[in-house]
């Protein structure tokens, strides 16, 4: 019970910081459920409450009239935010979960995995804003 609380609290904090600070917010509509099939990932994304963190986004942007939305996951990962590049096409490799970093083969922009898919997700949330 104190594991819970604790996680609750954590995520009633971030998700209270994050919407208070941006007027617009986007995330993944991430699938749990085929991300729980991945053994490597499975203890994490069940520990976390990705479903639990997303409801608290939602209600928390309607409670101080900020913009929260998901967006479809597919390629933003793989997709180069500079060119559009996607890995995994072209004769390339697709990206690993191993694969922090890495370098477009068309524009040849460096990125940091996370971070490209972040500037991906925002641009997918502003076209669906749009």
């Amino acid at each position: 019970a104190q594991v819970f609380e604790r996680r609750r609290d954590f995520l009633h904090n971030v998700s209270t910081t994050l919407i208070k600070n941006h007027d617009f917010v986007a995330a993944e509509e991430l699938r749990s459920k085929n991300m729980l099939k991945n053994h490597a990932l499975a203890m994490s994304i069940a520990d976390v409450g990705w479903r639990t963190f997303l409801g608290m986004l939602a209600y928390k942007a309607e409670l101080y009239h900020r913009q929260f939305l998901t967006v479809n996951p597919k390629n933003t990962t793989q997709a180069c935010h500079e060119c559009g590049f996607v890995m995994g096409t072209a004769g390339t490799e697709k990206l690993i979960l191993a694969d922090r970093e890495w370098t477009c083969p068309k524009c040849h922009a460096h990125h940091d995995r996370d971070h490209n898919a972040a500037q991906n997700i925002l641009t997918k949330g502003i076209i669906k804003l749009a």
